[in-house]
Protein backbone atom coordinates (compact mmCIF):
# COMPACT_ATOMS: atom_id res chain seq x y z
CA UNK A 1 0.00 0.00 0.00
CA UNK A 2 1.52 3.17 -0.89
CA UNK A 3 1.92 5.72 2.16
CA UNK A 4 0.32 9.21 1.20
CA UNK A 5 2.46 11.80 2.36
CA UNK A 6 0.12 15.06 4.13
CA UNK A 7 1.44 18.03 4.69
CA UNK A 8 0.28 20.11 7.55
CA UNK A 9 1.04 23.39 8.83
CA UNK A 10 2.00 24.58 11.60
CA UNK A 11 0.25 27.51 13.88
CA UNK A 12 -3.01 28.66 14.16
CA UNK A 13 -3.78 26.01 11.40
CA UNK A 14 -2.53 22.40 12.84
CA UNK A 15 -5.40 22.67 15.57
CA UNK A 16 -8.39 22.72 12.86
CA UNK A 17 -6.65 20.22 10.72
CA UNK A 18 -6.23 18.20 13.23
CA UNK A 19 -9.11 18.07 15.28
CA UNK A 20 -10.38 17.50 11.44
CA UNK A 21 -8.36 14.43 11.16
CA UNK A 22 -9.80 12.63 14.49
CA UNK A 23 -13.46 13.80 13.91
CA UNK A 24 -12.92 11.74 10.62
CA UNK A 25 -11.68 8.83 12.57
CA UNK A 26 -7.98 9.59 12.01
CA UNK A 27 -6.28 10.94 15.80
CA UNK A 28 -3.81 13.15 15.63
CA UNK A 29 -0.59 12.97 18.05
CA UNK A 30 2.11 15.46 18.29
CA UNK A 31 4.64 15.63 20.54
CA UNK A 32 6.02 19.04 21.81
CA UNK A 33 8.66 20.46 19.53
CA UNK A 34 8.37 17.69 17.22
CA UNK A 35 7.77 17.98 13.09
CA UNK A 36 6.00 14.51 12.91
CA UNK A 37 2.87 14.14 13.87
CA UNK A 38 1.82 10.42 14.03
CA UNK A 39 -1.66 9.82 12.62
CA UNK A 40 -3.47 6.51 13.11
CA UNK A 41 -3.51 5.28 9.73
CA UNK A 42 -0.29 2.99 8.42
CA UNK A 43 -1.16 4.82 5.09
CA UNK A 44 -0.76 8.53 6.14
CA UNK A 45 2.55 10.03 7.18
CA UNK A 46 2.52 13.85 8.33
CA UNK A 47 5.11 16.51 8.50
CA UNK A 48 4.42 19.63 10.07
CA UNK A 49 5.76 22.77 7.21
CA UNK A 50 4.92 26.38 7.20
CA UNK A 51 2.12 27.29 5.27
CA UNK A 52 3.81 29.52 3.17
CA UNK A 53 5.83 26.09 1.67
CA UNK A 54 3.35 24.04 1.51
CA UNK A 55 2.08 24.45 -2.04
CA UNK A 56 5.83 24.86 -3.49
CA UNK A 57 6.96 21.26 -2.13
CA UNK A 58 3.50 19.54 -3.62
CA UNK A 59 4.48 20.88 -6.44
CA UNK A 60 7.89 19.80 -6.42
CA UNK A 61 5.87 16.41 -5.65
CA UNK A 62 7.78 15.44 -2.45
CA UNK A 63 4.96 15.27 -1.16
CA UNK A 64 1.18 13.87 -2.40
CA UNK A 65 -1.01 16.66 -0.34
CA UNK A 66 -1.70 19.18 2.59
CA UNK A 67 -3.30 22.16 3.91
CA UNK A 68 -3.16 25.90 3.26
CA UNK A 69 -4.40 29.32 2.59
CA UNK A 70 -5.19 30.20 -0.73
CA UNK A 71 -3.63 33.34 -0.43
CA UNK A 72 -0.55 31.67 0.02
CA UNK A 73 -1.11 29.61 -3.30
CA UNK A 74 -1.76 32.48 -5.08
CA UNK A 75 1.53 34.04 -3.63
CA UNK A 76 3.87 31.83 -4.43
CA UNK A 77 2.40 31.01 -8.17
CA UNK A 78 2.21 26.63 -7.07
CA UNK A 79 0.54 24.67 -9.36
CA UNK A 80 -1.45 22.40 -7.06
CA UNK A 81 -5.13 20.97 -7.08
CA UNK A 82 -7.62 22.52 -4.74
CA UNK A 83 -9.78 19.55 -3.79
CA UNK A 84 -11.93 21.54 -1.50
CA UNK A 85 -12.26 24.73 0.73
CA UNK A 86 -12.58 23.81 4.23
CA UNK A 87 -13.63 27.07 5.53
CA UNK A 88 -11.81 27.36 8.69
CA UNK A 89 -9.09 30.40 9.43
CA UNK A 90 -11.18 33.14 6.88
CA UNK A 91 -9.03 36.08 6.70
CA UNK A 92 -9.02 39.08 3.75
CA UNK A 93 -5.64 39.99 2.43
CA UNK A 94 -5.44 43.87 2.43
CA UNK A 95 -3.87 47.06 2.16
CA UNK A 96 -4.19 49.36 4.57
CA UNK A 97 -2.12 52.57 5.30
CA UNK A 98 -2.15 55.07 8.67
CA UNK A 99 -5.37 56.75 9.48
CA UNK A 100 -4.34 60.22 9.23
CA UNK A 101 -2.80 59.62 5.57
CA UNK A 102 -4.67 61.21 2.22
CA UNK A 103 -4.80 58.25 -0.05
CA UNK A 104 -4.98 60.85 -2.88
CA UNK A 105 -1.79 62.11 -1.96
CA UNK A 106 -0.45 58.57 -1.33
CA UNK A 107 0.09 58.21 -5.31
CA UNK A 108 1.71 61.31 -5.85
CA UNK A 109 5.06 59.39 -4.55
CA UNK A 110 6.60 56.35 -4.47
CA UNK A 111 5.80 54.21 -1.75
CA UNK A 112 7.71 52.12 0.68
CA UNK A 113 5.57 49.08 1.36
CA UNK A 114 5.94 46.53 3.73
CA UNK A 115 4.74 42.76 3.39
CA UNK A 116 4.53 39.31 3.62
CA UNK A 117 2.81 38.83 0.39
CA UNK A 118 5.39 40.42 -2.08
CA UNK A 119 3.49 38.88 -5.67
CA UNK A 120 0.45 39.67 -4.26
CA UNK A 121 1.33 42.98 -2.79
CA UNK A 122 3.09 44.12 -6.35
CA UNK A 123 0.21 42.96 -8.85
CA UNK A 124 -2.27 45.17 -6.53
CA UNK A 125 0.03 48.14 -6.42
CA UNK A 126 0.74 47.54 -10.12
CA UNK A 127 -3.03 47.50 -11.27
CA UNK A 128 -4.13 50.58 -8.76
CA UNK A 129 -1.40 52.95 -9.98
CA UNK A 130 0.73 53.18 -7.59
CA UNK A 131 4.48 54.01 -7.69
CA UNK A 132 6.08 51.55 -4.90
CA UNK A 133 9.22 49.50 -3.33
CA UNK A 134 8.39 46.58 -1.46
CA UNK A 135 10.06 45.90 1.98
CA UNK A 136 9.93 42.21 2.80
CA UNK A 137 8.41 41.67 6.01
CA UNK A 138 8.81 38.13 8.71
CA UNK A 139 5.54 38.98 10.87
CA UNK A 140 4.43 41.81 12.73
CA UNK A 141 3.99 44.38 8.98
CA UNK A 142 1.21 45.83 11.23
CA UNK A 143 4.20 47.82 13.54
CA UNK A 144 5.95 49.09 10.20
CA UNK A 145 4.04 52.05 9.29
CA UNK A 146 4.45 55.30 9.68
CA UNK A 147 8.10 55.53 10.26
CA UNK A 148 9.36 52.38 8.22
CA UNK A 149 6.49 52.28 6.13
CA UNK A 150 4.17 54.14 4.36
CA UNK A 151 1.22 51.34 3.43
CA UNK A 152 1.53 47.59 4.37
CA UNK A 153 -0.14 44.58 2.87
CA UNK A 154 -1.29 42.08 5.33
CA UNK A 155 -4.07 39.60 6.41
CA UNK A 156 -6.50 40.18 8.79
CA UNK A 157 -9.69 38.15 9.91
CA UNK A 158 -11.71 41.52 12.08
CA UNK A 159 -9.60 44.39 10.86
CA UNK A 160 -9.07 45.11 15.13
CA UNK A 161 -5.15 44.54 14.89
CA UNK A 162 -4.77 47.15 11.95
CA UNK A 163 -7.36 49.65 13.98
CA UNK A 164 -5.48 49.00 17.14
CA UNK A 165 -2.38 50.29 15.53
CA UNK A 166 -3.91 53.21 13.76
CA UNK A 167 -4.09 51.72 10.17
CA UNK A 168 -7.04 52.03 7.79
CA UNK A 169 -8.48 49.63 4.97
CA UNK A 170 -7.70 51.05 1.68
CA UNK A 171 -8.29 47.91 -0.22
CA UNK A 172 -9.19 44.09 -0.25
CA UNK A 173 -6.58 41.92 -2.48
CA UNK A 174 -8.12 38.44 -1.57
CA UNK A 175 -10.58 36.79 0.54
CA UNK A 176 -8.76 33.26 1.83
CA UNK A 177 -9.23 30.23 3.71
CA UNK A 178 -7.60 26.96 5.04
CA UNK A 179 -7.73 24.73 1.85
CA UNK A 180 -7.34 20.80 1.29
CA UNK A 181 -4.68 21.00 -2.09
CA UNK A 182 -2.80 18.30 -3.37
CA UNK A 183 0.08 17.45 -5.95
CA UNK A 184 -0.52 16.53 -9.38
CA UNK A 185 1.73 13.99 -9.50
CA UNK A 186 0.05 12.35 -6.45
CA UNK A 187 -3.49 12.58 -8.38
CA UNK A 188 -2.06 11.04 -11.52
CA UNK A 189 -1.47 7.87 -9.57
CA UNK A 190 -4.80 5.99 -8.96
CA UNK A 191 -4.28 4.73 -5.66
CA UNK A 192 -3.17 8.30 -3.76
CA UNK A 193 -5.71 9.70 -5.94
CA UNK A 194 -8.55 7.02 -4.42
CA UNK A 195 -7.03 7.89 -0.67
CA UNK A 196 -7.07 11.72 -1.23
CA UNK A 197 -10.89 11.44 -2.32
CA UNK A 198 -11.79 9.04 0.50
CA UNK A 199 -9.92 11.82 2.68
CA UNK A 200 -12.20 14.58 1.23
CA UNK A 201 -15.40 12.84 1.50
CA UNK A 202 -14.65 11.84 5.03
CA UNK A 203 -13.80 15.95 5.94
CA UNK A 204 -16.67 16.86 4.13
CA UNK A 205 -19.06 14.50 6.22
CA UNK A 206 -17.44 15.50 9.36
CA UNK A 207 -18.00 19.23 8.14
CA UNK A 208 -21.65 18.61 7.01
CA UNK A 209 -22.06 17.13 10.44
CA UNK A 210 -21.05 20.19 12.38
CA UNK A 211 -23.36 22.56 10.78
CA UNK A 212 -27.04 19.88 11.94
CA UNK A 213 -28.12 18.34 14.24
CA UNK A 214 -30.81 15.59 14.89
CA UNK A 215 -34.16 16.26 15.88
CA UNK A 216 -36.48 13.32 17.83
CA UNK A 217 -40.12 13.96 18.52
CA UNK A 218 -42.98 11.73 19.64
CA UNK A 219 -46.00 12.83 17.27
CA UNK A 220 -49.89 11.51 18.37
CA UNK A 221 -51.39 10.21 15.61
CA UNK A 222 -54.01 12.40 15.23
CA UNK A 223 -51.79 15.02 14.52
CA UNK A 224 -49.46 13.56 12.62
CA UNK A 225 -50.93 14.45 9.24
CA UNK A 226 -51.26 18.06 9.80
CA UNK A 227 -46.92 18.18 11.06
CA UNK A 228 -45.40 15.81 8.61
CA UNK A 229 -45.90 17.99 5.42
CA UNK A 230 -44.25 20.72 6.98
CA UNK A 231 -40.66 19.17 8.65
CA UNK A 232 -37.22 20.02 6.93
CA UNK A 233 -35.19 17.15 6.08
CA UNK A 234 -31.76 16.43 4.22
CA UNK A 235 -34.60 14.17 2.01
CA UNK A 236 -37.19 12.68 3.92
CA UNK A 237 -38.16 12.83 7.69
CA UNK A 238 -37.58 9.06 9.29
CA UNK A 239 -40.58 7.97 10.44
CA UNK A 240 -41.59 5.00 12.82
CA UNK A 241 -44.78 3.82 14.89
CA UNK A 242 -44.74 3.87 18.81
CA UNK A 243 -45.63 0.98 20.79
CA UNK A 244 -49.46 0.53 21.44
CA UNK A 245 -52.18 0.56 19.22
CA UNK A 246 -52.54 3.88 17.79
CA UNK A 247 -50.42 5.50 19.97
CA UNK A 248 -48.60 7.92 17.48
CA UNK A 249 -45.12 8.01 15.44
CA UNK A 250 -41.33 8.64 16.26
CA UNK A 251 -40.26 11.29 14.04
CA UNK A 252 -36.29 12.18 13.44
CA UNK A 253 -35.26 14.79 11.31
CA UNK A 254 -31.78 16.17 10.00
CA UNK A 255 -31.38 19.77 10.03
CA UNK A 256 -29.33 23.08 10.26
CA UNK A 257 -28.60 24.44 13.49
CA UNK A 258 -29.32 27.64 12.13
CA UNK A 259 -32.82 26.59 11.87
CA UNK A 260 -33.35 24.83 15.56
CA UNK A 261 -34.52 27.96 17.34
CA UNK A 262 -37.79 28.50 14.69
CA UNK A 263 -38.32 24.88 14.20
CA UNK A 264 -38.35 23.83 18.08
CA UNK A 265 -41.73 25.76 18.87
CA UNK A 266 -42.82 25.17 15.17
CA UNK A 267 -42.70 21.50 16.55
CA UNK A 268 -44.66 22.28 19.93
CA UNK A 269 -47.74 24.32 18.17
CA UNK A 270 -48.26 21.18 15.47
CA UNK A 271 -48.35 19.08 18.71
CA UNK A 272 -44.61 17.03 18.97
CA UNK A 273 -43.85 15.74 22.40
CA UNK A 274 -40.72 14.66 23.79
CA UNK A 275 -38.23 16.45 21.39
CA UNK A 276 -34.73 16.15 21.94
CA UNK A 277 -31.84 17.54 19.83
CA UNK A 278 -28.42 16.11 19.85
CA UNK A 279 -24.94 16.66 17.81
CA UNK A 280 -24.55 14.42 14.87
CA UNK A 281 -20.29 13.28 14.13
CA UNK A 282 -20.72 12.80 10.28
CA UNK A 283 -23.26 13.52 7.43
CA UNK A 284 -23.07 11.24 4.68
CA UNK A 285 -25.48 12.02 1.43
Amino acid sequence: MDTLRILIPKGRIFDNISALFSDAGFPVFLADRMYRPVIEAEWLDAKIMKPQNVGALLELGSHDAGFTGIDWIQETGADVEEIMDLGFDRVRIVAAAPAERDLAALKQRKLTVATEYVNLAERWLTNEGYRFRILRTYGATEVFPPDDADMIVDNTSSGRTLRDNGLKIIGTLLESSTRFVASKSALAEPEKRGRIEELAMLFKAVLDGRERVMLEMNVPAQLFDGLIGSLPSMRSPTVAPLYGDNAGFAVKIAVRKSEVPGIIPHLKKFGATDIVEYDLRKVVP
